[in-house]
């Protein structure tokens, strides 16, 4: 397998950076953030009964590798405040909304 070439673009506005927070990821939030990536891909938010095996082992497998990844990243910038982060992601939201009601 070729490793795909890195190609910048926006994230997905419901997954979160996880790395270097103080406090650090919980299981839960990686979790919820491979679950959400998971939904992306297959473009359901709840898969068929046909589905949910494969649905489920890929969450688990993404969760996984998520887990690996960030628990073998380094890094010399100091950990990032996770309360400040998620209000700064909310006024930008705000802000968003403001200008498409307006």
């Amino acid at each position: 397998m070729v490793a795909a070439e890195y190609v910048s673009s926006p994230m997905c506005r419901n997954i979160r950076p996880l790395f270097n927070f103080e406090p650090p990821a919980g299981e839960a939030d990686v979790r919820n953030a491979s679950l959400q990536f998971i939904r992306k891909i297959a473009g359901t938010t709840k898969p068929s009964k046909a589905n949910e095996h494969a649905f489920n082992h890929a969450v688990d497998e993404v969760t996984e590798s998520c887990q690996r990844l960030l628990a073998s990243m380094v890094t010399t910038a100091p950990p990032k405040n996770r309360q400040e982060f998620e209000e700064k992601a909310r006024e930008k939201s705000r802000q968003r909304f403001a200008r498409q009601a307006g």
